[in-house]
């Protein structure tokens, strides 16, 4: 069974940053895909960003200049720097990794708001 364990989130003001951690519980070169999504109460989840094993990456149009995913094989982790945050922004994000199965992570809350 992997776990994915996210981290960074928290309370930011508008215009501010965060950088969002996701650690698997195994390596990360089983995984085809990684990414982040959010949700926000009672609604489903969206597409934040996504990055192959191959290194490329798709973004969903609200957030691109802004959001970077990276992927770090070392400590087996994907990350999501989260810069000129919007209070549109504000959801729980989570953490998505691809093989032959699909695992989610619990979610770290990201709130924008002055």
């Amino acid at each position: 069974q992997v776990q994915l364990v996210e981290s960074g989130g928290g309370l930011v003001q508008p215009g501010g940053s965060l950088t969002l951690s996701c650690t698997a519980s195994r390596s990360i070169f089983s995984f085809n895909t990684m990414g982040w999504y959010r949700q926000t109460s009672g609604k489903q989840r969206d597409l934040v960003a996504t990055i192959t094993s191959g290194g490329g990456t798709n973004y969903a149009d609200s957030v691109k200049g802004r959001f970077t995913i990276s992927r770090d094989y070392a400590n087996n982790a994907v990350y999501l720097q989260l810069n000129s945050l919007k209070p549109e922004d504000t959801a729980v994000y989570l953490c998505k990794a691809d093989s032959t199965r699909r695992y989610w992570g619990q979610g770290t809350q990201v709130t924008v708001s002055s």
